[in-house]
C-alpha cells in the first residue's frame, strides 16, 4: 500500500510536467498542440501514417492503452491495437510514467507484467519522466530518428510537449477513464485544456511535420 501511494503521489506532482508548463507557456505554446487529436486510436488509419513512412508507434499507458494504474490493456482497444501491431510488426512500444519509469518502476516488475499482458508489447526503461529526457531510448530500441515515429498519449504538457520537442508526430486521445484519476490529475487536466483552448482561440497552431502534409488523410470516418 505504501509503495502504490508513493507512485500515486509522484505521478500526480509531476515536477518535470510543471517546469515544462512554465516554459511552454510563457515561450513555446505551439509546443503543446497536437498533430492530430482524435477519441482514442480507434479512429487513427495505421495503414495509411504507414504509407507516408512512420516506421513505428509509441504509446503512453495510463488512460492511452489502459485505465489507471491497470496493467492491462483496454478491452474496447484491442482490434485497432492489434491492426497497429500488423501494420507496424515489431514496432511498436509503451513509454510511460509509471510502467519502465526507473523512479517508480526500479525492479521492472510492472513493466515485465504489461509485456506479458499486452501480446508481448515492449515497454521501454528510462530514467526521466515526460516532458524530461530526449529520445535517445527510443531511438536506439527502434533503429530510426523519432521524427519517423508518432507519440500516441493522452496529456497535452507531457505526452504531446515530450512528443513535439523531439520531432515526433504527435496524436492526443482523450483520457479512458477520469474517474480514476487522482484528484490533482483532475485538475490539471482541466486547466491544460482551458489553456489550449485559449491558445487555439489566438490562432496559435501545431508545428507541421514533414512526413504529414494533411492531417485528415489519418483519421477514420469512424471508429473500428
Amino acid at each position: 500500500m505504501n509503495q502504490w501511494r508513493k507512485k500515486t503521489l509522484g505521478q500526480s506532482l509531476n515536477m518535470a510536467g510543471v517546469a515544462s508548463f512554465l516554459s511552454v507557456a510563457t515561450r513555446k505554446p505551439h509546443l503543446a498542440l497536437p498533430h492530430l487529436s482524435v477519441p482514442d486510436f480507434r479512429w487513427i488509419d495505421w495503414s495509411e501514417l504507414e504509407r507516408l513512412g512512420f516506421r513505428g508507434v509509441v504509446f503512453d499507458k495510463d488512460n492511452t492503452l489502459t485505465a489507471p494504474y491497470s496493467l492491462s490493456l483496454w478491452p474496447a482497444l484491442s482490434g485497432s491495437f492489434a491492426r497497429c501491431q500488423t501494420v507496424f510488426p515489431g514496432k511498436v512500444a509503451i513509454f510511460s510514467n509509471s510502467a519502465g519509469l526507473c523512479q517508480y518502476d526500479p525492479d521492472d516488475s510492472e513493466a515485465r507484467t504489461l509485456e506479458e499482458s499486452i501480446g508481448g508489447i515492449h515497454v521501454i526503461r528510462h530514467e526521466l519522466k515526460k516532458p524530461a529526457g530526449t529520445a535517445e531510448d527510443i531511438e536506439k530500441y527502434f533503429g530510426c530518428p523519432a521524427s519517423d515515429l508518432i507519440m500516441v498519449g493522452d496529456r497535452y504538457f507531457t505526452d504531446v510537449v515530450y512528443g513535439n520537442r523531439n520531432g515526433f508526430l504527435t496524436i492526443l486521445t482523450d483520457p479512458l477513464n477520469l474517474s480514476l484519476e487522482p484528484f490533482i490529475v483532475k485538475q490539471v487536466r482541466k486547466l491544460e485544456g482551458y489553456i489550449v483552448k485559449y491558445w487555439y482561440g489566438k490562432g496559435v497552431k501545431a508545428a507541421k511535420h514533414i512526413l504529414l502534409p494533411d492531417v485528415h488523410h489519418c483519421v477514420k470516418a469512424s471508429p473500428s
